[in-house]
């Protein structure tokens, strides 16, 4: 009997959460390793389509990283980074292209239908305006990245319409330029810009790391609550530094946007989207403003 009081008791604590975030939009960026492991796949989507459930707005937008550079290898294309960004020829844009469509969106599509969730690919084709992303080396020299793009506009009329028909969009990280070129768009990147459109109430950075740690070398100091004015002393002292510093970075600008909160968690830990949103102490870092 006492395991069916706690299974209540689980449904009890996250009433008032499901209350609270009912019609709220949640984007919910999904990458990192986390996407290389079908259980991790399988346990995300489940909880996605719980969201979608109870009344939430989910919005997925996608990596996939690591099928772009499978499918490169298989072709002789070596795979070029730059400060951690894919250096994209016009060769492995045609690649990423893709791999992106047909490959990984497609799963993702599926595997929600297959859970009962009402999915639909949304190509970041038809939805983001891009442009060449302007990066600087260390000592400000201009790099050139390729067809590697920064985020202009986001049409969020055709989401909007999904979301309105109860449909979920899984959006793909590739943009057009005004000539109608397609540019690689950092998914984390892409994430921000599109949750800043909708003025969602959730972002959600789904990679393979627990959240912000104070000691990188020790996963139980996890920050729990981060707030935007405490970023600049956090990073001049290390704490946010590689590749963690742009996200947090563009996790801040989502707020300053009118996003209410951001959350970093772990997608390799089963049914981490539901910890984190509908319990009191949650398992990742959430980001507010002040």
């Amino acid at each position: 009997m006492r395991k069916y009081i706690d299974k209540a008791a689980v449904l009890i604590e996250a009433l008032p959460y499901i209350q609270r975030f009912r019609g709220d939009t949640v984007v919910v960026k999904f990458g990192g390793s986390a996407m290389e492991d079908p259980d991790c796949v399988a346990s995300t989507l489940r909880d996605i389509v719980f969201m979608e459930c109870v009344g939430m707005k989910p919005v997925i937008v996608h990596g996939g990283g690591k099928a772009i550079s499978t499918r490169l290898g298989q072709l002789g294309i070596a795979s070029r980074f730059i400060n951690g960004m894919r250096y994209t020829c016009k060769d492995t844009i045609g690649v990423v292209d893709d791999v992106l469509h047909s490959d990984v969106n497609e799963k993702l599509v599926d595997g929600v239908r297959k859970l009962g969730g009402r999915a639909r690919d949304l190509s970041g084709k038809k939805i983001l305006g891009a442009r060449r992303l302007s990066h600087t080396d260390e000592a400000g020299a201009p790099v050139d990245l390729g067809f590697v793009g920064d985020v202009v506009s986001v049409d969020v009329g055709p989401i909007c319409e999904l979301l309105a028909a109860n449909e979920l969009p899984v959006i793909t990280p590739v943009g057009l330029d005004d000539q109608q070129r397609p540019f690689n768009i950092n998914a984390d990147l892409c994430a921000c810009r599109v949750a800043q459109a909708l003025q969602a109430a959730k972002l959600v950075f789904l990679s393979d790391v627990p959240g912000l740690l104070a000691d990188p070398k020790n996963p139980d100091s996890l920050i729990s609550t981060l707030h935007t004015k405490e970023i600049a002393q956090l990073v001049a002292d290390g704490v946010i530094s590689g590749g963690m510093a742009p996200k947090i970075a563009s996790a801040s600008a989502a707020i300053s946007a009118g996003v209410r909160k951001v959350h970093l968690i772990d997608g390799r830990l089963q049914h981490s989207l539901l910890l984190e949103i509908f319990t009191d102490h949650g398992v990742g870092t959430q980001i507010i403003g002040t």
